[in-house]
């Protein structure tokens, strides 16, 4: 799933997610987990401030971004 991202650039010029819309709902990046790198990709998991926790992917040639993954927040036991 394509989504818009709102970044920080840092000194490397590599982008951090500060957040993201899914449709017209605004998530903001409460935590970066963690960020790796492949072959043509940059990927980020992250929580978001909708409790969900997130991998999103960018595609450095297209520069997009994607969800590869969204895990819901726990139930309330």
């Amino acid at each position: 799933m394509k989504v818009r991202v709102v970044c920080y650039e840092g000194y490397k010029a590599e982008e951090t997610p500060r957040a993201f819309l899914l449709g017209e709902r605004r998530v903001e990046v409460v935590r970066v987990l963690d960020r790796w790198r492949g072959e043509d990709h940059e990927y980020v998991k992250l929580d978001g401030s909708d409790g969900a926790r997130y991998i999103l992917r960018y595609d450095r040639s297209r520069e997009e971004w994607e969800i590869q993954m969204m895990e819901s927040p726990p139930s309330p036991g």
